[in-house]
């Protein structure tokens, strides 16, 4: 939903400054249509309806995984191809992982997105609607039932939102979003914050929330003065200045040494624990003394290219101070890795990576551990639907 066109819209009606309050409220509740807000008046339903797209995103395709998992292909209203994952657990939560780019121009030589035409930045409004749309899919009492077990095509009945009064949780099911779809999203961070700024009313809180880069040094600053308790992630897979620059092109122009100085800034600023994310490729990165040199990267003293930032005290309403361990020291647990299994992104055969065994993450983790760097294996959702991590491609059907 584009909230600028609709507030102009609206406008344009003579309508008071609260009626975009309520349509934005309905939205965020799950309702897929103007006429499902019985609050208005019906001549504005129909004014709306017909004047303003209820999306600024055309669905194309939706796949379903046996564990649930859900992915959206969109289209822009330009024509620019996106996806977008929902990704259920036992416990409740319900995470999506959403896109900032149509594609993306960065070239990681693992991610399928990096093969793709990068088209464009997505609008904030772009990137709330794949949000809403999964809000409107948990409220679809089929999709529901899919989550229970029944993976079988889903019936043409419309969306409603359920009744008030059965709780938060039922009527906000989505818990946590990831940005770690399509795109590098400190290329778009304005377009980002804003969306972040919606998110809470679709039940996602901000501490929740965790925005990924593959170590855009200005975002990460950026980012360490936003006043919002945003999660950082940030993208390694290698301990190696040569070998990540051949995996992630990027790292010719930030080199890693400088991001981890500018994620150890960040730390001091915000006192919010980075994630490191790291995909386990065979015999490329996944060997003990590999496990050695990311543990000694992530532990060892920074190499003082941020000194100011890493000194620059917290500040403003409700931050803690900066005083505490200090960034890099041992057993501070500033980063945590996220050890990823590879999954494919090309026919077999034409594959240039493959992915490590277990036993090799396995050792790789225990590794990470014996150094104090918590390290946990990401569970593995949606790859059967290619919507699992590096598998967006927007590819044709």
């Amino acid at each position: 939903m584009d909230l600028e066109l609709l507030e102009q819209t609206l406008a344009r009606h003579g309508q008071p400054r609260f009626r975009a309050r309520q349509v934005w409220g309905w939205a965020a509740r799950g309702a897929a249509s103007y006429e499902q807000m019985t609050d208005l008046p019906a001549w504005l339903r129909e004014a709306l309806a017909s004047e303003l797209p209820f999306s600024s995103l055309q669905l194309q395709r939706e796949s379903r995984a046996c564990d649930g998992t859900i992915k959206a292909r969109f289209a822009t209203r330009d024509g620019h191809p996106l996806e977008t994952v929902l990704m259920r657990y036992r416990d409740r939560r319900r995470s999506i992982c959403v896109s900032s780019q149509s594609g993306c121009p960065l070239d990681c030589t693992f991610c399928a997105t990096g093969r793709m035409r990068f088209a464009r930045n997505l609008s904030a409004s772009e990137i709330v609607d794949q949000a809403l749309h999964f809000t409107r899919v948990e409220e679809h009492p089929r999709y529901r039932s899919a989550a229970r077990g029944d993976h079988g095509a889903h019936g043409g009945h419309p969306a409603t939102p359920r009744a008030s009064g059965q709780g938060e949780r039922a009527a906000r099911p989505l818990t946590h979003c990831v940005f770690m779809g399509m795109g590098e999203p400190m290329l778009n961070l304005d377009a980002v914050l804003a969306a972040c700024e919606r998110l809470p009313d679709l039940g996602v809180t901000q501490r929740r929330t965790t925005i990924s880069t593959v170590g855009w040094i200005p975002g990460i600053e950026r980012l360490a003065e936003h006043d919002r308790p945003l999660r950082l992630a940030i993208s390694v897979h290698a301990a190696e200045e040569a070998l990540r620059s051949q995996l992630m092109p990027v790292n010719d122009r930030f080199p890693l040494r400088d991001v981890i100085d500018a994620a150890r800034a960040f730390h001091a600023r915000r006192r919010r624990r980075i994630f490191v994310e790291y995909v386990l490729l065979a015999g490329v990165n996944d060997r003990y003394e590999q496990a050695l040199a990311l543990a000694r990267l992530l532990t060892g003293p920074a190499a003082g290219a941020y000194p100011a930032a890493r000194a620059r005290p917290a500040g403003g309403p409700g931050e803690r101070s900066a005083a505490g361990p200090r960034p890099g020291a041992r057993g501070s647990s500033i980063f945590k890795v996220n050890l990823i299994p590879y999954n494919a992104t090309i026919a077999a055969g034409a594959d240039p990576y493959r992915g490590s065994t277990r036993e090799s993450i396995a050792a790789f983790q225990a590794a990470l551990q014996s150094r104090g760097i918590p390290a946990t294996v990401r569970l593995t959702r949606g790859r059967a639907i290619n919507a699992a991590c590096g598998q967006l491609a927007a590819e044709v059907a």
